[in-house]
């Protein structure tokens, strides 16, 4: 068993145990549910909306070196420079040499799940660079000194009781504030720091390789605020988010709110084709893309796990997983929990270290069920096991008892052997692990099969 592997299940005992934390993530995904079935209200058919876009990041995967070429060579011509990082690491040196050019202070950064998988804070607090989350959520988790608990909702394991002793402890802020006063306190710090900062970071949820743009949809403003104050702009985007054409938006920025938010469309949606140009009365002098690797091509070479890059990253399959509910983001120790991160996590990282996450699902097929494109989640955390098996990344002990639970279940007559004491014996005693959160098995004395024959016969 690996130290993450351990770790994961003794966080995840511990959440499952915490009545105040399931309150809190039930309350907060009751309200998305509420939500979600309005937003779909916007789509004539939406299950044939979830196809087409499933099979645009079909094709946008099958054609991805063409198509980040193309989107490169026409950002290039708008003045951009576009750097392709193979890791993490290249792409942090990166951040880090323009960083020191423009002598680098500060640094605002809007809501990115890249930057949060390379551990981007962390590598400019050592730079001696502040870096200031501007998405609210992100904002409130910087303040706790934790990562981000979901994909699209931060904060979502916080209550509005939770931020305001947080604000009143960090901020000096009185603890009996409103959410629409702590959101003002928050507006004013960050609207100061957007003035300072010589730098500022965005992600990308699209990248669009027929115009060389790039595509981010918000509630907050804070990304378009990042990106046009500061007098450059370094855009960290996975090499995955390509769609081919910039009509594409016309479904997926609506596909993405329904099912990130419940929303008909979020309230801030932009399009970055470069630095400012000549006429143009805002925008950054400089405008970087770093396209980053770190692991995709070992998916995308992957055939069966190639359809996990389709993700757009909305967060359904977490807020409708019953693990995830029970057991919260941070028990995952990944940048992307729930389902999608237990699918893409081990080969992003290593299997051996990671596989333990494939197990996390009671493979019920919900996440696959809500997929905004449609991606068949259940059945690749099945594949991860499989190839976790093959690369012989289990117990001896493990491989053994499934050989002989095979065995059984091809022959009728081995299933029969032995009595119900025996039975019980086995499964409650012998498998380890079985039991500690489970009530006993109690096999009945006679089987369904030896009940049939008694009163039917061989019919």
């Amino acid at each position: 068993m690996s130290r993450h592997s351990e770790s994961f299940i003794a966080k995840s005992t511990e959440k499952a145990a915490d009545k105040d934390h399931r309150r809190k993530i039930n309350f907060n995904i009751g309200r998305y549910n509420a939500v979600v079935p309005k937003g779909k209200e916007q789509f004539t058919n939406i299950n044939l909306a979830r196809e087409k876009a499933k099979n645009i990041k079909w094709k946008a995967l099958e054609n991805l070196d063409k198509m980040l070429e193309s989107f490169e060579a026409k950002l290039i011509k708008r003045g951009a420079r576009v750097i392709w990082a193979e890791d993490a690491k290249q792409a942090l040196d990166e951040i880090g040499k323009i960083c020191d050019e423009k002598n680098c202070k500060t640094l605002v950064k809007s809501k990115s799940m890249v930057t949060e998988e390379i551990h981007l804070n962390k590598f400019l607090e050592k730079q001696g660079i502040e870096s200031i989350e501007t998405d609210l959520g992100e904002y409130i988790q910087q303040l706790d000194g934790e990562p981000p608990y979901h994909i699209v909702t931060p904060a979502m394991h916080k209550s509005k009781e939770d931020v305001a002793k947080l604000f009143a402890d960090k901020l000096g802020t009185d603890p009996g504030l409103t959410p629409a006063q702590l959101t003002q306190v928050a507006r004013q710090v960050l609207r100061k720091k957007y003035t300072e900062a010589e730098v500022g970071i965005t992600g990308a949820n699209f990248i669009l390789a027929d115009i060389g743009g790039i595509a981010i949809t918000e509630n907050e403003g804070n990304a378009r605020l990042s990106c046009s104050m500061p007098k450059t702009h370094i855009v960290v985007a996975g090499i995955e988010k390509v769609i081919p054409s910039i009509n594409d938006l016309a479904l997926f920025w609506p596909l993405l709110a329904t099912y990130g938010t419940g929303q008909r469309v979020t309230v801030y949606n932009t399009i970055v084709t470069g630095p400012r140009q000549e006429g143009e009365k805002d925008g950054p002098d400089e405008m970087y893309v770093i396209l980053l690797d770190n692991g995709r091509t070992n998916i995308l070479a992957n055939e069966k796990a190639r359809e996990s890059l389709y993700c757009i990253r909305c967060g359904a399959c977490l807020n409708a997983c019953p693990v995830y509910k029970n057991i919260g983001g941070h028990s995952y120790e990944t940048t992307y929990s729930g389902p999608i991160g237990s699918v893409i996590t081990p080969h992003l990282k290593q299997m051996d270290e990671w596989k333990h996450l494939s197990y996390a699902s009671s493979l019920c097929g919900n996440c696959t069920e809500v997929c905004a494109v449609k991606i068949n989640l259940h059945e690749l955390l099945l594949e991860n096991r499989h190839e976790a098996v093959e690369e012989g990344n289990s117990h001896f002990a493990e491989r053994t008892g499934w050989k002989f639970w095979k065995q059984a279940m091809l022959r009728r007559s081995l299933m029969n052997m032995g009595n119900a004491r025996i039975k019980n014996w086995v499964v409650n005693s012998l498998l380890k692990g079985w039991k500690e959160h489970r009530s006993e098995i109690k096999f009945p004395k006679k089987s369904f099969n030896e009940l049939w024959k008694e009163k039917y016969g061989n019919r």
